[in-house]
């Protein structure tokens, strides 16, 4: 697989705001102070009129993503099907944006999942060529990035606690060349379309998508006692934290201590959390009264989970001429990193050295 350069971006330099100031004791004689003041009334209120008709202009841009979206979920002889054209039901940020210069369009999404999933005996990474899971409002969940430093794959910035902006909006997502609108974190727009503080008043586990493998995503909450669906709910904490450490220095890293800039800033330590390295648990739910394996988003390192506890479909895979996810990294068909440039582009943000 080749990979693509992330994108490059210049941050644009803000204009520092000017406030015209009068003094009431510098009019000139004989003007008319009252006069003065509407002015200045009109103008203050040309200001808001100006962030008002922003705000109409998202909101318009929003609104038109959510009447174009659609995704059916069914189940077919032993596997359950997705498809989708991976546009939101929630309002999105703008985009392109100063970070981010891609534009959310539609896709073509047939995602396959068996109905009874099984566990592996071995973990498998969820990242590269792999999209994790997809939404049940039919978008991707997809944590990795592309930025790298100095282009050394093992030096992967995160998109949340990592020095760059990409751009994602207030549901942590944003937009890949292709126009892949994609969560690297917690769906909050999605949370509120399913009314899930309702649910978690009620004592309900919030299920928000299915991963790759067939089990199911739940979002940070479970309850105290996992095979007791009568047990209170409580916020579920993942079992990774930050290494107490120095990251090696130039030429092999970055140096700096481990920050959180990095995925490889944190570890898995056993017991430390609720949940496995995959970040799951095994437990009952509203969904799953006899009990199932099931993953977590978390507000907490990984977000979404970077690995597998069963197997993967092929469906899930980013490729061109595939039934599921977006082309592959560098394909001619809209390509290039899933947060990186069309293949050929050049980096947002260039080499981290």
């Amino acid at each position: 697989m080749n990979a693509t350069a992330p994108l490059r971006i210049k941050p644009k330099k803000l204009k520092k705001s000017r406030t015209r100031r009068v003094s009431l004791d510098r009019v000139a004689p004989g003007k008319n102070i009252a006069t003065l003041l509407v002015t200045s009334a009109v103008l203050l209120t040309g200001g808001l009129s100006a962030h008002e008709a922003k705000h109409e202009r998202d909101s318009a841009y929003s609104l038109k993503i959510i009447r174009q979206h659609k995704v059916n979920i069914f189940e077919n002889g032993e596997k359950r099907i997705i498809e989708a054209n991976g546009l939101p039901d929630h309002k999105t940020g703008k985009f392109p944006n100063r970070n981010n210069p891609n534009a959310i369009a539609q896709q073509k999404y047939h995602f396959e999942m068996p109905l009874s999933p099984e566990l592996s005996d071995r973990k498998i990474p969820a990242l590269g060529p792999q999209l994790f899971g997809v939404a049940v409002n039919g978008v991707v969940f997809d944590p990795g990035t592309a930025e790298t430093w100095n282009d050394d794959r093992r030096w992967s910035y995160e998109a949340l606690t990592g020095p760059i902006d990409l751009g994602l909006d207030k549901s942590h997502a944003h937009v890949q060349p292709g126009g892949v609108y994609h969560y690297h974190s917690m769906p909050e727009g999605l949370l509120k379309e399913l009314g899930a503080q309702d649910k978690i008043d009620a004592g309900e586990m919030v299920l928000v998508g299915w991963a790759a493998d067939g089990f199911p995503i739940y979002a940070k909450y479970g309850h105290t006692s996992a095979a007791d669906e009568s047990s209170e709910l409580k916020e579920l904490k993942s079992s990774y934290q930050l290494k107490d450490e120095e990251r090696p220095s130039k030429p092999d890293g970055p140096g700096g201590t481990t920050d959180g800039s990095f995925s490889s800033d944190y570890e898995y330590l056993e017991g430390s959390g609720d949940l496995d390295e995959c970040n799951g648990r095994e437990g009952v739910t509203k969904e799953f009264p006899d009990g199932t394996y099931y993953y977590v988003l978390t507000n907490d390192f990984p977000y979404i989970p970077r690995s597998f506890s069963g197997e993967p479909d092929p469906s899930f895979l980013k490729k061109a001429g595939g039934p599921g996810g977006p082309p592959r990294e560098g394909d001619a068909q809209g390509g290039g990193h899933p947060d990186g440039p069309p293949a050929g582009g050049r980096p947002p943000h260039g080499p981290r050295r």
